[in-house]
């Protein structure tokens, strides 16, 4: 069976597609998202697409780049909104291929608002987000049942470009096991200040995923206090993920092992959790 077989929905001139792209590997996109590039007029794409992705949109689609880069010159939202709805009024199939998904931290709320309040027709393609992809490709399950059995998505600054302000930190740092921060390298001194004077143990497991899923991807394993340090020698993007998940990692670095890494079958020091399986 290929793509064609699949009875997937038609792209509609007019209409705009806001489709997650994953994290980075052209693997990890959806069959959705694949069909959408081959099907587009008009590709609207952020800076962190993939040059692989991009190059399966069809041949003759038009690539319009409008990626944010922190601190750098970056296209405002509501221009980027404003185009989408020109586009589509022109009578293009619009790919709006953002990337990881486009509801988790990635504005696509905010779009699809634009296109409601400008009656455009429009389509969510959900993708692989960055925290599932990154850390099953660093080798971190986000839950286990012997250490994690919650997980939270926290962005690193909010709308005005700070550390969220309205955030319940002690509630943060002793509820779910596992943290993934997004975004995270600028304020981590901040984030960590904040965690550990809420509660969070100084030497909690912690972990840096920068470019993941990617060629460039770089893994950092460290502790909460320590991730400040740690950090000077990443660059963006990255995951900050905090909790006795990363300990796993020992056990569960495929990627790793496939260079020779030999794994640990009980990374957390539970044989009774090994001699279950």
């Amino acid at each position: 069976m290929n793509i064609g077989e699949l009875n997937l929905p038609a792209f509609q001139p007019g209409w705009v597609w806001l489709v997650g792209a994953g994290p980075g590997d052209p693997a990890l996109l959806t069959v959705g998202a694949l069909h959408a590039l081959q099907s587009a007029d008009v590709v609207v794409h952020d800076a962190l697409v993939d040059a692989r992705i991009l190059a399966l949109a069809a041949t003759d689609a038009e690539l319009v780049y409008a990626g944010k880069r922190g601190g750098k010159p970056s296209p405002k939202q509501p221009d980027i909104s404003a185009r989408l709805v020109t586009l589509a009024r022109q009578g293009k199939r619009v790919l709006r291929l953002k990337g990881g998904d486009p509801f988790l931290f990635g504005r696509g709320g905010e779009e699809a608002l634009a296109l409601v309040a400008a009656d455009v027709p429009f389509r969510i393609v959900p993708g692989v987000t960055a925290a599932i992809g990154g850390l099953a490709y660093a080798g971190i399950p986000m839950t286990h049942r012997a250490t994690a059995t919650a997980v939270t998505f926290v962005t690193g600054h909010n709308l005005s470009g700070n550390v969220p302000d309205d955030l319940d930190w002690a509630a943060l740092a002793k509820g779910a096991q596992v943290l993934v921060f997004y975004m995270a390298l600028k304020h981590i001194d901040e984030i960590v200040d904040r965690l550990i004077a809420a509660g969070r143990a100084p030497d909690s497991a912690a972990a840096l995923v920068a470019h993941a899923t990617t060629d460039s991807q770089q893994i950092v394993e460290t502790t909460l206090a320590g991730a400040k340090q740690a950090a000077a020698g990443v660059s963006p993007p990255a995951l900050f993920v905090v909790g006795d998940v990363v300990r796993l990692r020992n056990g569960l670095d495929w990627l790793g092992a496939l260079s020779g890494r030999i794994l640990d079958p009980d990374p957390l020091g539970h044989s009774d959790i090994r001699d279950a399986v």
